[in-house]
């Protein structure tokens, strides 16, 4: 299989202007990114975004952080993460230093607060089409196992509290006893 050559140029303004326009957190930028490295660029699959999404889930830290330390891993190894972070944290870091001196000015604003309210419900409209974007990629596979998991998961969360902590840890063990069961070889 080819190795492909990915541009670093390209890679480190992508993620820039996915942190700088994108507000919401994690899984706004995850969506963000699938948009741009999936469907635009093609550099990944829609698995592979699946993949690198649960893995940045999974691990300690910003969301957001983790998976530019993910995509830009996958894409160009140990340079392309330091670009992929530094790309990602750039926006923030510019925004919020600006937001901390002009704070006081604008925190009473009505107009402000009403921005923020609007915003709030299109993140979460956002947020809503991530997940239901992973959970079709979940589906697509046909893998009953997967479907199973991600229901039981859900209602763990939903209706009887369990932590994300505990279904994450749940669910490394689980992926950990199942690589090391024996696997059937495909006929060639």
């Amino acid at each position: 299989m080819e190795k492909k050559k990915y541009s670093m140029v390209t890679l480190f303004f992508s993620m820039l202007t996915i942190s700088a326009f994108t507000f919401g957190g994690g899984f706004v930028i995850i969506s963000m990114m699938r948009k741009r490295f999936c469907d635009e660029l093609h550099w990944v699959t829609d698995e592979e975004v699946l993949d690198m999404t649960a893995i940045a889930q999974s691990a300690p830290g910003a969301l957001a952080v983790n998976s530019a330390v993910i995509f830009g891993y996958r894409m160009a190894g140990i340079k392309g993460a330091l670009l992929s972070v530094l790309a990602t944290i750039i926006p923030p870091i510019v925004i919020i230093s600006i937001v901390v001196l002009i704070y006081n000015a604008f925190a009473s604003n009505a107009l402000i607060q009403t921005a923020l309210r609007v915003m709030r419900a299109g993140v979460g409209a956002i947020i809503t089409d991530v997940v239901l974007d992973l959970a079709e990629n979940i589906f697509k596979t046909k893998n009953m196992i997967s479907v199973i998991l991600m229901a039981a998961a859900f209602i763990a969360s939903w209706f009887f509290g369990v932590s994300s902590i505990a279904l994450i840890l749940i669910f490394i063990v689980l992926g950990i006893a199942k690589s090391l069961l024996p696997q059937k070889e495909a006929s060639v």
